[in-house]
């Protein structure tokens, strides 16, 4: 059977004939896990380098090196588009973050809604959560998770410029894709918690010119289930599965 190529995010600068110092548990998955030995190849990648073929320089059981060799793939930005989200509990936020990250979210923001449940967000879960996302599924780009902020303070300091599609569970059925047919990147979607976002949260989103509300069907959907379902819709209309 042929050996697969381990695939890993390095925090450090990737440039032709470098050396990576693996980090603990990184030098433990390649040397005492999968047992590889010096001469061994790794690709490794760091969301803005691009992708790279090393090979196992120094091979110990606490440290491993990795030589650079060749670049095999240019850092892939996917388009301008943030996710906000109400952040969910546990392994349904994990979730969320791996699926925003599969489907090309650029950034992820926790929003603080007024029926928001969870009241402290994991930043570095969600970070360490993005980064295996990509690992598994050969993104060489890595969004950005960016601090919590309330849904007030995101709408008073928002750049214009950038569209919001905000997800609206009370707009009238239609077609999502006709929706966003006069919407271009770069663009945000917000997505509300469980219980939806309240009245006064619904009219303060409708009255700003910048935001363009979408309906996602007659049927209810959990807020993880509603993030696949929008970016697949806005990855159709205005992103890079056009």
């Amino acid at each position: 059977m042929a050996k697969t190529t381990p695939r890993l995010f390095v925090d450090q600068k990737l440039e032709a004939k470098a050396e990576v110092t693996l980090a603990p548990e990184q030098s433990h998955y390649l040397a005492n896990v999968l047992r590889l030995q010096p001469g061994d190849a790794a690709s490794v990648f760091n969301g803005a380098d691009g992708e790279w073929l090393a090979h196992l320089a120094e091979a110990g059981k606490k440290k491993v090196v990795l030589r650079l060799e060749q670049l095999t793939s240019a850092a892939k930005p996917p388009p301008d588009i943030d996710y906000l989200f109400a952040p969910l509990k546990h392994a349904r936020l994990d979730y969320l973050v791996q699926k925003a990250t599969e489907l090309g979210a650029r950034r992820l923001r926790p929003v603080m809604t007024a029926r928001t449940i969870a009241e402290r967000v994991n930043l570095e879960r969600m970070r360490a959560n993005v980064i295996e996302a990509a690992e598994q599924c050969n993104l060489v780009f890595v969004p950005e998770v960016l601090e919590p902020i309330s849904l007030n303070a995101a709408l008073q300091g928002w750049d214009a410029g950038r569209a919001l599609i905000y997800c609206d569970e009370t707009a009238e059925i239609g077609d999502p894709l006709k929706a966003l047919s006069k919407v271009t990147a770069p663009a945000a979607i917000v997505v509300g918690p469980e219980g939806g976002f309240t009245i006064e949260e619904r009219a303060m989103l409708k009255a700003l010119p910048f935001v363009t509300a979408v309906s996602l069907g007659p049927r209810i959907m959990r807020a993880d289930t509603a993030a696949v379902a929008i970016l697949s819709v806005v990855q159709a209309a205005i992103g890079d599965w056009r």
